[in-house]
């Protein structure tokens, strides 16, 4: 049986209404993949304490977690992904691209230009549809 892990990402918006995209590095599982960024839930946190960390570890600032948004699950070939998408907006700090190659806000309406992380899909799906 495949090992099923809880991953929060964060769904952070701008003033301008675009949203961070990041781009998983060619040392990821998922190379060269775009995600929202965000990561494992450890033990006995919960859904917001997680993704703050995550994003306070990966991107170097902190965020207000405000609403789950997408609850997903994928399986991939070797485990399988609980993703809860989270909204999020940044409270203290700019991101910058620790684990990632590179970050870029994206209108909602060009969200599907990128190539996404199966995963992730649901939730890309999802904003482009709240238009």
């Amino acid at each position: 049986m495949k090992k099923t892990i809880t991953v929060v990402a964060a769904i952070i918006e701008n003033e301008k209404n675009e949203i961070l995209c990041a781009l998983r590095s060619a040392s990821m599982t998922l190379p060269n993949m775009w995600e929202f960024p965000g990561g494992k839930v450890e033990k006995d946190e919960d859904l917001f304490t997680a993704l703050k960390r995550e994003i306070d570890e990966e991107l170097q600032c902190q965020i207000e977690a405000t609403a789950i948004f997408n609850n997903n699950t994928h399986e991939y070939e070797t485990f399988t992904i609980n993703l809860i998408s989270i909204k999020a907006k940044i409270i203290r700090g700019t991101p910058v691209p620790n684990e990632h190659s590179t970050l870029i806000w994206l209108k909602r309406e060009n969200l599907s230009s990128l190539k996404w992380a199966p995963a992730d899909i649901p939730a890309v799906e999802q904003l482009i549809g709240e238009n």
